[in-house]
């Protein structure tokens, strides 16, 4: 990972430190122009009225929209909260989850992704039943992640 903004449904933005490595001539202006389009753009969209019921059954809400670079990749991750997947209190499997990433991909991020005019080469859509710092690992925690590539204007899955 390059870098990433962080917005926080409470409209907050964390700038964390970012390690860079040389960029190649204009590369890194324009990965400077993404990033702060992108970080101002999530800012803007990133509300807890983001919560949505979902073709398992469970409501998850909107907890942070992250921008990344992953090997010269745009990244744009949705994490949301899902508390029904703990692994000692809920009730969802990752089976019975596994249509919930298509469809928060379709209806929570294309659309996001045609407001903006945003073009991230990956869409990471991440379920996690509290809240856990991006990056950071948390034993106790239960979190379900899933990846798509956005072709012929639909989410497709992605294996990594």
């Amino acid at each position: 990972m390059v870098g990433y903004c962080r917005i926080q449904t409470n409209r907050t933005v964390r700038w964390p430190s970012i390690a860079r490595t040389a960029a190649s001539e204009g590369g890194a202006l324009r990965w400077k122009q993404r990033w702060v389009r992108g970080c101002t753009l999530l800012f803007l969209m990133a509300s807890p009225a983001l919560a949505q019921d979902v073709p398992s059954g469970q409501s998850v809400t909107l907890n942070e929209v992250l921008i990344d670079e992953v090997n010269a990749e745009s990244w744009l991750r949705f994490r949301f909260l899902a508390p029904q997947i703990a692994r000692e209190t809920g009730d969802i499997t990752y089976t019975a989850a596994e249509e919930d990433f298509a469809h928060l991909c379709e209806t929570v991020a294309r659309p996001y992704l045609v407001e903006f005019d945003l073009t991230p080469q990956v869409v990471v859509i991440t379920l996690m039943d509290r809240p856990v710092p991006f990056g950071q690992a948390d034993p106790e925690a239960t979190q379900f992640i899933e990846a798509f590539r956005i072709l012929d204007e639909t989410c497709r899955w992605e294996a990594f």
